[in-house]
């Protein structure tokens, strides 16, 4: 096989290993599953206890068994896994899979013995999922390497999940409701197969249509953008992220630092890659089943056709917070609605037939919607009545909808009166949710994959031309960890980052002597390493007009900061021209643990943490992605001018974020780094870096 994940969805043969003839015992479920899957490969279990089980005969050990084997699904108590591992090695193996828990999750010992059964499998050239987990199926092979009660119907949903309880519960929420996937897999511990394995696997697979994923962590971060940002190109991915809080982060003490959690990387990394996240597991569902049913989304211009208000206001809600637009219906579709609808009917968007629409009026109006240019996708909501079959209804949407390639999806409310109608819908392919506030995330997901796919491919900006300089040869690879504007300016000069003249002064005489060459006003800041926040601490003057007031100023900076931090040491003063007038805005960088280096943009000066209007990407970034992180925050709209403001040089910025990306990359060795505030003058004339800080590792 060209990919060795294969062997986990296609085997020629399966070992279970630990297999039991006790209908009460997890591998005794397993065999059963893989018997009653429609599996047409050859089946091993393996127990020295037993002959035979299920009909097949038993083999007593890894080394009784008749011919090579691709797959071994382990099911043993944790200290007998690693001895079975190298059997499975010696025989030939392809793959494994444990199911056994007892490893890292438990513990440093488990962490020892989970780390000796990746050395066994890189030994013998053996891919491995879990320990830790739930097994596989592949609903096209038959394979179905799971405990997991029920089947689900075969379709092109593809569920990749670090959790076994979830991929459980997903599947028992979907058996029998006419949602179809092809391949499950869970993860469990993903000692060697990771999230971004098997979706790099999923990619080539033509029997997958959406890569449905949920993941607590992401071990190999920057290989999880490259990977998706090239599948999602070709195959929407929808994912759930647990653990979505910064709670027990370290502390840190740059403003990047602080705003620049765990989530923040997490979701500026989904971004960058064109995955589609999702906050819930029944979003996780509901996403995955309409990209997985139904064509793309063109455009963002939705009609909504029901026969109750109320739910239709709630639709119109959701979907205008998830930037899907009522469309305008054109006159020509407005003239035939009213020609066969109720009198009494409102032809606007939405199209509200009244309670007693009948499914004779919904496929008419669902088939004129679809047929008006103006409209990229139709949402039909129903609340059942009395005096109308909603199996009828469904049919109805049903079979207008397949006339036309555009998205049609449903909403019957209720749940008592209309489970059958849910089926006749999924029998048409189309899928149908239950409420009407659902209805946004879904349209919204849609839409904003349509988005994703019409970008144009831009490779990440880098310059491999330039090789780094040492930072000791930039003049501060001796400072200790903390560096300040005055340590950092170097750095920036190096990067063409555009300085504002400065000049550093140690005691009185110099602060006169730079202040007399210094046309007036100055300013004055405080140099320290321990001094963070320098206007707080007291360690900034503004509109210095004279050397006499420089003396004074700069005695005002040395009292406040021995008052305010007596333990700081101070370096001097840093003295430079007042800038001109302009728009205050932050660039940083913080390296997080999965990803690397996490760019930030957002609103400068002191109010960075009060709003907190930050966006972020992963380091490397394209030029494209700098500008969505602009676009994406109030500090942008600013920029680009309203009420009247004149447009500052967003393209500057650009410039700006693609060389601290480019440092980021070049020094591992700095931690943190921000430039606050960075000052954006009107548009053609640049930016000026007016502070800057830095943390080494």
């Amino acid at each position: 096989m060209s990919n060795q994940l294969e062997y986990f969805f296609k085997p020629a043969s399966v070992a279970l290993i630990g297999a039991s003839s006790n209908p009460s015992k997890l591998s005794h479920g397993i065999l059963i599953n893989m018997l009653q899957s429609g599996y047409q490969g050859k089946v091993y279990p393996v127990n020295p206890g037993s002959k035979e089980i299920a009909g097949l005969t038993c083999y007593p050990d890894i080394e009784s068994l008749p011919g090579p084997v691709d797959l071994g699904v382990v099911v043993l108590p944790a200290p007998r896994v690693l001895e079975s591992l190298k059997a499975c090695g010696q025989k030939g193996f392809k793959n494994i899979i444990i199911i056994s828990g007892g490893f890292k999750e438990v513990g440093p010992e488990g962490a020892e013995l989970e780390r000796l059964c990746l050395e066994v499998a890189k030994q013998f050239k053996m891919r491995l999922i879990g320990p830790n987990c739930v097994g596989a199926m592949d609903l096209y092979s038959g394979l179905n390497t799971t405990f997991i009660k029920g089947l689900p119907d075969k379709g092109g949903i593809s569920l990749v999940s670090q959790s076994g309880a979830v991929s459980g519960a997903i599947v028992d929420l979907i058996c029998g409701k006419g949602i179809g996937i092809s391949h499950l897999v869970s993860l469990g511990n993903e000692a060697d197969v990771t999230e971004t394995d098997v979706i790099e696997y999923l990619s080539e697979v033509p029997e997958s249509s959406v890569i449905a994923c949920y993941v607590e962590a992401i071990r190999e971060g920057q290989r999880f953008i490259d990977v998706c940002r090239q599948v999602s190109r070709n195959k929407p991915i929808v994912l759930l992220k647990a653990g979505q809080t910064n709670a027990g982060a370290r502390a840190v003490s740059s403003h990047t630092g602080s705003l620049a959690g765990s989530l923040a990387a997490y979701q500026a990394a989904i971004k960058q890659s064109g995955v589609i996240m999702v906050q819930t597991a029944s979003e996780l569902i509901n996403v995955a089943q309409a990209f997985a049913s139904q064509p793309l989304l063109k455009g963002n211009r939705v009609v909504v056709i029901t026969n109750a208000g109320g739910p239709a206001a709630l639709a119109s809600d959701s979907l205008a917070q998830h930037a899907i637009q009522l469309a305008d219906l054109s006159d020509s579709t407005r003239q035939n609605l009213r020609s066969r609808l109720t009198p009494a009917a409102q032809i606007a968007n939405p199209v509200d037939m009244l309670g007693g629409a009948e499914p004779a009026e919904y496929g008419f109006a669902v088939e004129q919607c679809l047929l008006d240019d103006q409209v990229d996708a139709v949402l039909a909501i129903h609340v059942p009545t009395s005096v109308v079959n909603p199996d009828e209804i469904a049919r109805a949407i049903g079979e207008a909808a397949i006339k036309y390639q555009k998205p049609v999806l449903a909403c019957i409310m209720g749940e008592y009166s209309v489970g059958n109608s849910r089926s006749v819908l999924q029998g048409f392919n189309v899928p149908c949710f239950q409420y009407p506030d659902q209805m946004g995330v879904i349209l919204g997901a849609m839409y904003n994959y349509t988005q994703i796919k019409n970008k144009t491919a831009q490779p990440p900006l880098v310059n491999p031309a330039q090789t780094a300089r040492p930072l000791s040869e930039i003049g501060i690879g001796d400072h200790k960890k903390e560096l300040g504007e005055a340590h950092i300016r170097p750095l920036l000069a190096a990067y063409d980052f555009p300085l504002i003249r400065a000049e550093i002064a140690h005691d009185e005489s110099e602060v006169s002597s730079i202040a007399a060459g210094f046309a007036s006003p100055i300013v004055m800041k405080i140099v320290s390493p321990d001094v963070l926040h320098k206007s707080d601490a007291g360690g900034i003057r503004l509109n210095i007009q004279s050397p006499t007031a420089a003396i004074q100023a700069y005695h005002e900076i040395i009292n406040n900061i021995k008052n305010n931090l007596p333990s700081a040491r101070i370096e001097g003063v840093i003295m430079e021209p007042m800038a001109p007038r302009g728009q205050e805005v932050i660039i940083g960088m913080k390296r997080d643990p999965q990803f690397g280096p996490l760019i930030m943009f957002g609103l400068g000066g002191i109010y960075v943490e009060l709003f907190g209007d930050v966006a972020f990407r992963v380091a490397p970034i394209t030029r494209e992605d700098a500008f969505e992180m602009v676009r994406e925050t109030k500090a942008g709209k600013l920029l680009a001018g309203m009420r009247g403001h004149k447009p500052a040089d967003i393209e500057a910025v650009v410039d700006c974020l693609l060389k601290l990306a480019r440092i980021s990359l070049d020094y591992p060795e700095i931690e943190e780094i921000e430039i606050n505030p960075l000052l954006v003058l009107d548009a053609g004339q640049g930016v000026l870096a007016l502070d800057a800080r830095a943390i080494k590792k």
